[in-house]
């Protein structure tokens, strides 16, 4: 099985992980948040940290050779689930139609609002 470590200039690593890896026809890209490319949290109001934070992932697919509507599931991690209705506002204008499965919960974030990991098919 074919695995390539995946990095994209405008999506940054801040940690021991990778970013995403290419396995297979499957990219997997890491949980993102809403951080610039020098690894600076960009604090923001839940829409802007959604959009900072898909455009990591897009980046990140980018570098892989897929796109958005590649992407078949996504995890979304929220700071406070209250915030639902406004992130799924911004998340559903990054993908087409046919939009991923997803599971998005609250959690125990640190300084940001949203963490998002998704994977995507992208075939032979």
């Amino acid at each position: 099985m074919f695995t390539k470590i995946i990095a994209a200039d405008g999506a940054p690593n801040t940690g021991s992980y990778s970013p995403a890896l290419k396995v297979g026809d499957f990219v997997f890209v890491s949980g993102q948040g809403p951080i610039d490319p020098q690894g600076n949290i960009v604090a923001g109001s839940i829409e802007s940290e959604v959009a900072l934070t898909l455009d990591n992932v897009k980046a990140l697919l980018a570098a892989a050779g897929a796109r958005m509507d590649q992407v078949v599931k996504c995890t979304c991690y929220l700071a406070d689930i209250a915030d639902f209705d406004a992130f799924d506002r911004v998340y559903r204008t990054y993908f087409g139609e046919v939009k991923p499965t997803r599971t998005t919960v609250a959690a125990g974030l640190s300084g940001i609002k949203i963490e998002i990991d998704a994977m995507a098919y992208v075939g032979r």
